[in-house]
């Protein structure tokens, strides 16, 4: 009988690792992206490269300002998870590939079931040829969401 971790739950623990490099004071994220097997990136939420991250600057404009998670995310410091594993690889490599996330609440270390990529990386993810999304719901559980959901579902699209 094979009691090992599901290969899902498997990626998804390592993307949970890497959610602890996140200098975010509101929400961790980590991300993986597997191709054949490979861990082909990883990425966690943080400032750009050379710029001081919130923890270091001790607070979170967006907090400051009460603005809502998920909103006005041009005024937060941080580049998201699936962005920075989405640079730190090719895009051939990427090609037919899977992103694992996970997300906790900063505060708390608690499991953001609802975790979701936002508009901004479901556009970068799409044109990256990710194939599919990963996202942890509990220790256990994830959905899957294919891409090509994000593509034939365009949330880009308002009707005026």
């Amino acid at each position: 009988m094979d009691n090992r971790t599901s290969k899902q739950n498997y990626y998804l623990d390592i993307a949970d690792s890497v959610l602890e490099r996140s200098t975010c004071l509101r929400r961790k994220y980590g991300a993986i992206i597997v191709r054949n097997d490979e861990i082909i990136s990883t990425g966690y939420n943080g400032a750009p490269r050379g710029r001081r991250n919130c923890s270091d600057l001790g607070g979170c404009t967006r907090e400051k300002l009460h603005i809502p998670s998920g909103e006005r995310y041009e005024l937060c410091r941080s580049v998201h998870a699936e962005a920075n594993a989405i640079i730190s690889a090719s895009r051939r490599d990427m090609i037919g590939s899977t992103l694992y996330l996970v997300g906790r609440d900063a505060r708390t270390n608690d499991l953001l079931p609802d975790a979701m990529c936002c508009s901004m990386c479901k556009r970068q993810i799409i044109n990256a040829g990710i194939d599919r999304v990963v996202i942890r719901v509990d220790e256990k559980l994830y959905r899957t969401i294919p891409v090509s959901d994000w593509i034939e579902n365009d949330d880009s699209i308002f009707d005026l």
